[in-house]
């Protein structure tokens, strides 16, 4: 039974540590191809509406100073949008041009390269060359080092000629199948504007569950400005425009949130059964301990004692279970998942060493808590019955 007891308690911390370092490094990895698409904070211009064809902010405004020497704050990049068709052989397909200059950060999509590299941005000619996902690719039957013409639906009707310089794979089809990244400029001439002119900022911080707090740092620097033409910007974080996926994202937690308390109780209700069974085993020898003149409360800490050991043995025991588990996945990509469906290969771990911690110390207080339950039966035993019975 102690085998057993030993056991449940070691399989269920086993399953919180490995169900958390999903959701957690599903929850990180996920924000983090979202963010390489879009950034953590963006300033653009008011009069945007969440349109692609977006109207010009200035990329020279004196108050960026105020926002890069931010202490959150990473990294701040230009970008521009122009939404258009690609026709490739008899394939179309609708995307999003998205123009990047010479101080663009290009650490998200190097980790997702999957063929060719990244092109250079700021030499005096502006590039021809972009990279694709995988998915657009194989929807359009181009591959690495092929050309393709885009069409931009405006008056009059205007074509740019482009080169594939590499691919990319996030396996957020969401996104992989809409952004064609290239040369800034390109979208400076299409839309007719000056060189310091862009759709808008990007600001990449060192922490993104500051994501709030320094939303309010910028908004009070940028967002309330009026400029001379009437024109104002606006501030907004990657939870306002995608607030479908942290909602969803709220959901998962309080689904592992459930199953984490399942696999707490299933462990105390299995303690309790064997602390309830060791004491059955013992009543002769509790008979003979109250004639000799222990208290109840001495024999009751016995049992709890011993129960308490057991429930270490279960922790230590599932904790090198789950934190096996955990890096093994982490290391060789062990469990793998579709990602149509979920976004990644393989399922994401991280381990948090605090929330390690915390589900060890939470686990320990209530099973070695729930322990008292089965305890009462001691006050309820009497010698003169058990020793006559033995």
């Amino acid at each position: 039974m102690t085998r057993i007891a030993v056991f449940s308690v070691a399989l269920s911390i086993a399953v919180m540590i490995v169900a958390t370092a999903v959701l957690s490094g599903f929850k990180i990895q996920l924000k983090e191809k979202i963010s390489g698409f879009n950034s953590h904070v963006r300033i653009a211009n008011l009069d945007s509406n969440y349109s692609f064809d977006t109207p010009p902010i200035q990329n020279d405004y004196e108050f960026y100073g105020s926002i890069a020497v931010l202490p959150e704050v990473k990294h701040i990049q230009q970008y521009a949008y122009k939404g258009g068709i690609i026709r490739a052989n008899s394939d179309i397909q609708g995307v999003v041009l998205k123009g990047v200059g010479a101080d663009f950060d290009w650490s998200f999509f190097e980790q997702y390269m999957v063929e060719g590299d990244i092109f250079p941005v700021g030499g005096a000619v502006a590039s021809d060359s972009v990279i694709i996902s995988v998915s657009l690719s194989k929807m359009l039957n181009l591959k690495t080092g092929d050309s393709f013409e885009m069409y931009f639906i405006q008056e009059p009707v205007r074509v740019r000629r482009f080169k594939i310089a590499g691919l990319y794979n996030t396996y957020f089809e969401e996104m992989d199948k809409t952004f064609v990244i290239c040369d800034i400029r390109h979208i400076r001439r299409l839309n007719r504007w000056n060189s310091n002119q862009v759709s808008g900022m990007e600001i990449m911080l060192h922490n993104p569950e500051d994501m709030d707090k320094s939303f309010v740092k910028i908004d009070d620097i940028a967002g309330y400005l009026t400029f001379d033409d009437g024109s104002r910007l606006e501030v907004t974080t990657l939870r306002n425009a995608f607030p479908e996926i942290f909602n969803w994202l709220a959901i998962l937690d309080m689904n592992v949130l459930i199953i984490l308390i399942i696999m707490v109780v299933v462990a105390g209700f299995n303690m309790i059964s064997g602390l309830l069974i060791m004491l059955l085993e013992k009543i002769s020898m509790i008979g003979i301990l109250k004639s000799m003149g222990m208290t109840d409360f001495s024999i009751r800490k016995i049992f709890i004692y011993r129960s308490s050991m057991i429930v270490l043995r279960g922790l230590v025991y599932g904790n090198i279970l789950g934190l096996s588990l955990c890096i093994l996945q982490s290391c060789f990509g062990i469990i793998h998942l579709n990602p149509e469906s979920y976004f990644f290969s393989t399922a994401p771990m991280n381990i948090d060493l605090l929330s390690v911690i915390a589900l060890n110390v939470c686990s320990f207080v209530f099973i070695s808590l729930s322990q008292m339950i089965p305890t009462v039966v001691i006050t309820k035993i009497s010698p003169e019955k058990t020793i006559r019975k033995e």
